[in-house]
């Protein structure tokens, strides 16, 4: 079983995640924590690849399409 690479406390301090989309047949428009992202997601690979992307970024909104028809914002504050 594959962890996360950073702590949910370091995530949670410096993100704000949004998933919005359809999910299991219902319309999904709010914002998550770590724990509920990794209930979207359902993968520890995939949720460390996002991570990893939004945090090497230098813009303010992070966008991640999954083809799944799930859309994850990640937006610094």
């Amino acid at each position: 079983m594959e962890t996360l690479k950073y702590t949910t406390r370091e995530i949670n301090h410096n993100l704000k995640i949004k998933v919005s989309g359809i999910f299991n047949g219902s319309k999904v428009n709010t914002l998550v924590g770590v724990k509920g992202m990794l209930e979207y997601i359902g993968d520890a690979g995939l949720t460390n690849r996002l991570l990893d992307r939004a945090f090497n970024s230098c813009e303010d909104k992070v966008i991640c399409k999954l083809r799944r028809g799930i859309k994850v914002s990640f937006y610094y504050y």
